[in-house]
């Protein structure tokens, strides 16, 4: 069982220390990835200047290919678009989903707003089919919430 209270509270500690954006950023992906079992791949993708794409910014896990995505192009893209959560639980019945590899069997993209303005978002993937519940979305909105808070600011 995910203790999601206390991993709240981890990652509230991790903001409120006010180091550098990177390192905060990293230091999210890493506690997300090394706290839940089935977070196999965390990172954060950010619009890329003023293009119509996301780049890939901090992550904890395998590398990808993936660096660039053009809105609209596989989960990650649809969010960029849709401004709203995604969670597939079965990458397989995906049309437009971009495999980063064939462990992936799920993910789940929360987007990041900044005035009101979908800057980015945080992308999980998971080797396991259908592992997110409603708990992973209110955790990574949390985590959203504060990387807003943090890019307002800067």
């Amino acid at each position: 069982m995910n203790d999601f209270p206390k991993l709240k509270n981890e990652i509230k500690n991790i903001f409120e220390k006010q180091n550098p954006i990177e390192e905060t950023l990293q230091k999210t992906c890493d506690i997300l990835a090394n706290s839940i079992a089935y977070y196999d791949w965390v990172g954060f993708y950010f619009k890329n200047g003023d293009k119509n794409e996301l780049k890939l910014a901090q992550f904890h896990g395998e590398p990808t290919d993936h660096t660039i995505i053009p809105f609209g192009k596989g989960i990650c893209g649809q969010v960029a678009v849709s401004n709203e959560n995604f969670v597939v639980q079965d990458v397989s019945e995906q049309d437009n989903y971009i495999s980063c590899g064939w462990k992936v069997k799920s993910e789940i993209v929360i987007p990041i707003f900044v005035g009101g303005e979908n800057i980015g978002q945080i992308d999980i993937d998971s080797h396991s089919v259908a592992p997110f519940t409603k708990k992973d979305e209110e955790l990574l909105e949390y985590v959203c919430e504060k990387v807003a808070k943090l890019l307002d600011q800067s």
